[in-house]
C-alpha cells in the first residue's frame, strides 16, 4: 500500500499529494526501475554499483529551474572523476529527454525517465499525485548502497546547494 501524505508539501498556496515514504540518510537505497530512449529499462542503482551516485529528481527538463539544475549537475559532472555518477530523473518520455539531452550538450549527467511506473519517485516519497511529476529532491549513495545525503527541496523553484552536494558526493569516496 502506498503512502499517501497532504500536509507535507505545497505548490503555491495549496497542500500537494506526496505519494510514498520519504527515505533517510543512512538507509539503504531503495532499487528502482526506470526507462530511457527506446523505451529500455534500466537499474540506475544496478549499473552504477560501487560508485558514490547523485540522483537529482526533477519535474521536468523543460522548465527552467529544472534545465538550469540539470545543465549545473553536467557541468560539475565533467569535473568528477569516474567513481562519482549523476542522474536526472524526471517523468518526462524518454525521447523527449534525449532531444533536450542534445539540444542542451548534456552527456555527462544521465538522465532518465520515471514516466511508467513512478517507480523511483513512490519509492522516494516525491510523486505529486496531482500532476504526475516528481518533487524536486537530491540523494547522494554511497559505495555501500546507503544513502549519505538526502534533501526534499521545500519549494519546486529552488534549486539545490549544488556545492553542498557535490561536497557531499566527494565525501562520500572516502
Amino acid at each position: 500500500m502506498t503512502t499517501v501524505r497532504t500536509d507535507v508539501f505545497k505548490i503555491g498556496d495549496k497542500f500537494a499529494t506526496l505519494l510514498g515514504d520519504e527515505v533517510k540518510v543512512g538507509q539503504a537505497a531503495p532499487e528502482f526501475t526506470s526507462v530511457v530512449s527506446g523505451w529500455k529499462s534500466v537499474n540506475p542503482l544496478e549499473e552504477s554499483k560501487g560508485k558514490v551516485i547523485i540522483l537529482s529528481a526533477v519535474p521536468s527538463l523543460d522548465t527552467d529551474v529544472c534545465d538550469r539544475e540539470t545543465r549545473r549537475f553536467n557541468v560539475e559532472a565533467s569535473k568528477l572523476g569516474d567513481d562519482i555518477v549523476i542522474y536526472t530523473i524526471s517523468t518526462d518520455f524518454p525521447m523527449a529527454q534525449q532531444r533536450w539531452c542534445g539540444a542542451a550538450g548534456v552527456d555527462k549527467v544521465k538522465v532518465v525517465s520515471d514516466v511508467i511506473e513512478t517507480d523511483f519517485g513512490l519509492k522516494y516519497g516525491i510523486v505529486i499525485k496531482e500532476r504526475r511529476y516528481l518533487r524536486r529532491s537530491v540523494f547522494i549513495i554511497g559505495r555501500d548502497g546507503k544513502l549519505v545525503y538526502v534533501n526534499y527541496l521545500p519549494v519546486l523553484g529552488q534549486e539545490p546547494d549544488y556545492d553542498e552536494v557535490i561536497n557531499a558526493a566527494k565525501a562520500a569516496l572516502k
